[in-house]
């Protein structure tokens, strides 16, 4: 058999015909499994991460799952002048394209107010150096109560009408009341059986004797 022959279609008609076969159904079986590993993958179809920043975690989700996505809070922290539990940050950001059903991590304004230690200014600090202190920590100062002692030497820092000790911790931009000396006597020091030392009087004998001389 010629060259001319076997490629003859008259002559191999079967052997064509199977061939051509074989042929659809590779590129059927081909076709088959892009188009089956474009579904599996969802190539080609992305969403646009909406924004929702300064919304609630409950407005958020409710954004998110209108968009096919989903959120889980991730992350806190504290911005005082932002309501409690906002959206503060979340990745991937907003504009961003991700896949359907992608996961959003938050960042939210904590729900409870931090705790920070007041800083030590009683008894070793003058009025102007405690309030600076105090007021660079973050703190807020209300009316000063005066006390008998020193004039404008700080004897103490109160909360809520509660005397401070060293070291205590209250919420962050609490309102502070320095206690502060106003130049009156400190109150007299007594002996150990909490009465006053009193010096003895001089008998009215005696005086009657230094006279007659």
């Amino acid at each position: 058999m010629t060259i001319k022959e076997f490629f003859s279609i008259r002559q191999n008609r079967y052997f064509w015909v199977n061939l051509i076969a074989m042929a659809v159904v590779v590129v059927g079986l081909v076709f088959g499994v892009l188009k089956g590993l474009d579904i599996y993958t969802r190539h080609g179809e992305a969403v646009v991460v909406p924004d929702v920043k300064g919304m609630s975690v409950g407005e958020a989700e409710k954004m998110f799952r209108n968009h096919r996505l989903v959120c889980v809070v991730s992350d806190s922290s504290y911005v005082k002048t932002l309501p409690a539990g906002c959206i503060l940050e979340y990745n991937p950001a907003a504009g961003q394209k991700v896949k359907e059903g992608r996961t959003i991590y938050l960042t939210i304004n904590t729900l409870n107010i931090p705790l920070q230690t007041v800083p030590d200014v009683a008894d070793n600090s003058s009025l102007r150096q405690a309030e600076a202190r105090i007021l660079a920590s973050g703190f807020k100062l209300a009316e000063i109560q005066y006390v008998a002692g020193e004039k404008d030497w700080v004897y103490g820092v109160k909360y809520k009408g509660k005397e401070l000790g060293i070291g205590e911790k209250i919420p962050m931009g609490a309102v502070l009341t320095l206690m502060v000396g106003d130049g009156g006597e400190l109150p007299q020091e007594t002996d150990s059986l909490g009465t006053e030392t009193v010096e003895p009087a001089a008998s009215a004998g005696s005086s009657a004797d230094e006279s007659w001389f």
